[in-house]
């Protein structure tokens, strides 16, 4: 079935870096559409950026300049390279897949921008 298991989440001071990780399974991975979505406290779940089977990229405006999405196809794993932090960024990152009409999540991974 399948499985998405994000990593590489964590505390990081504003101005700080990190890279979050979601490795995929269940599926043929190198086929289908990744995204990063995340979720603050009190709020919607936003689209964070996005990444075709082709390497199309979008991104929300709100991480243009900022975060780099990419995708390992022999490894089974999207990325999304988050630089120049802000307090505001702090949530739970998630990365999801649509797949024959459903939707698919991982458990999310915390990130926490704070000094």
């Amino acid at each position: 079935q399948v499985q998405l298991v994000e990593s590489g989440g964590g505390l990081v001071q504003p101005g700080g870096s990190l890279r979050v990780s979601c490795a995929a399974s269940g599926f043929t991975f190198s086929s289908y559409y990744m995204d990063w979505h995340r979720q603050a406290p009190g709020k919607q779940r936003e689209l964070v950026a996005g990444i075709t089977s082709g390497g199309t990229i979008t991104y929300s405006d709100f991480v243009k300049g900022r975060f780099t999405i990419s995708r390992d196809n022999a490894k089974n794993t999207v990325y999304l390279q988050m630089n120049s932090l802000k307090p505001e960024d702090t949530a739970v990152y998630y990365c999801r897949i649509l797949r024959g009409g459903s939707h698919y999540w991982g458990q999310g991974t915390q990130v926490t921008v704070s000094s």
